[in-house]
């Protein structure tokens, strides 16, 4: 029986298990020239960043942040590892940043950006679309932009 995933800060040495999730992604839901801006995001998490963790080994990654005008959380960087997809683990990630979101004062929406082709996984998490933009992470990857109230 596989024990149940926990939900935990990030920490330094989580540091090549989220990179080698990130590659294992690479392609079709990032490009690789996002790897060194997921790279240098690592050493500095702008935000509350969290992994999952399952049976010792890191399985998902991904956080959030409060924007400049101090109502609006954004996700960052979340991703599962690839052999775990359909597996429960990305709805349980989402599903503990917008309960640590709701625990915070003075939030009013929820956003974050991703792939058309995950696009809708966030719909059925209750995120609206609210941007498109053609090549918005690279050539040939399009970015979808997302907001749910809080």
């Amino acid at each position: 029986m596989t024990s149940k995933p926990i939900a935990r800060d990030y920490t330094p040495a989580d540091k090549p298990s989220c990179l080698a999730i990130f590659d294992g992604n690479t392609p079709p839901y990032f490009d690789p020239s996002e790897r060194p801006l997921f790279e240098s995001f690592l050493d500095g998490p702008r935000g509350p960043y969290l992994v999952l963790e399952q049976q010792g080994v890191i399985v998902g990654c991904g956080g959030f942040a409060r924007e400049d005008d101090g109502t609006t959380m954004s996700f960052t960087w979340g991703m599962v590892d690839r052999s775990q997809h359909k597996s429960g683990l990305g709805r349980l990630l989402t599903e503990v940043r917008l309960e640590r979101i709701s625990a915070l004062d003075n939030v009013q929406s929820i956003q974050l950006n991703t792939t058309p082709q995950i696009a809708p996984f966030f719909e059925h998490m209750g995120f609206r679309r609210t941007r498109f933009e053609a090549d918005g992470y690279a050539p040939g990857m399009d970015k979808v932009t997302m907001e749910k109230s809080a």
